[in-house]
């Protein structure tokens, strides 16, 4: 809903609606179970989704994603009580898996060469060793807390998983034409979380080595002081860059570095 909202679909679906129209953007908005979404999406009942990659594997064949979202990271594990001397995935021949994603672990499990019996859990899958119904489970894991709780520990990664933007393969060209507008806009938006904007002052005779170190997006804005001999220089930097830039602009001789966030980068 933030997102929706940050690109300028906003919505209000007053008491509990299921589907709400976007005010001053020709879209409408459905609530519905994650798990039912690959199927409307299938049969053209939706034209786009905001769904977890993992729920597409499982459900979703033929669906393409457009998008990576960037938040609810997971990852679908296995899983083995803390006891087992678990080496491979080799170690699973002939035993029982609980989980609520069959198809992705059969998959995991066929490419892998092994056979192992499935047991379909919808819920509380954790529980499955502790009871004897199962040797081994495969869930989301997020912090992994949960496992921790259960007694289990987590031994291999089927895959990543993130919120992702999906299209439904009977989106016409006039709908097409909506999506890339929607497209273009979370793009800018994601772009300016994972960026910030940097601003600081250097000697004249500094401002060639800090550039340098500037990755921008083009090229830095490099402006004149009123004090003779120093420059202003903006520039954007990558969050996940953020210390070690800031630290390599302090050795060059930056000063009076500020850093703002970037709310939206249209590039």
């Amino acid at each position: 809903m933030k997102i929706l909202k940050d690109i300028g679909i906003s919505i209000d679906n007053g008491k509990d609606q299921l589907k709400a129209s976007a005010k001053g953007f020709p879209v409408e908005v459905f609530y519905l179970r994650n798990g039912d979404i690959p199927q409307y999406l299938k049969d053209g009942v939706v034209d786009a989704a905001i769904i977890g990659e993992n729920v597409l594997i499982e459900k979703g064949e033929g669906i393409d994603v457009v998008e990576k979202l960037g938040f609810s990271t997971c990852r679908v594990c296995i899983a083995v009580p803390k006891t087992d001397s678990y080496k491979s995935i080799k170690d699973l021949e002939g035993k029982r898996i609980a989980t609520s994603y069959p198809n992705t672990v059969k998959m995991y499990l066929d490419k892998n060469g092994v056979n192992a019996n499935l047991h379909i859990i919808n819920g509380s899958v954790e529980i499955a060793p502790n009871i004897g119904l199962a040797d081994a489970i495969c869930d989301i894991v997020s912090s992994g807390s949960t496992l921790f709780k259960n007694n289990l520990k987590e031994v291999d990664t089927i895959l990543k998983s993130e919120a992702v933007l999906a299209v439904s393969p009977k989106l016409n060209a006039e709908k097409q034409a909506i999506l890339e507008t929607i497209q273009f806009r979370i793009k800018s938006v994601l772009k300016g979380r994972s960026s910030r904007y940097v601003l600081l002052n250097a000697p004249n005779d500094k401002v060639q080595d800090i550039i340098n170190v500037l990755p921008g997006m083009k090229s830095p804005t490099v402006l004149p002081l009123a004090q003779e001999g120093w420059s202003s220089v903006h520039s954007v930097i990558s969050k996940n860059e953020f210390w070690d830039v800031i630290d390599d602009l302090k050795a060059k001789g930056a000063q009076g570095i500020l850093v703002c966030p970037i709310e939206k980068m249209v590039l």
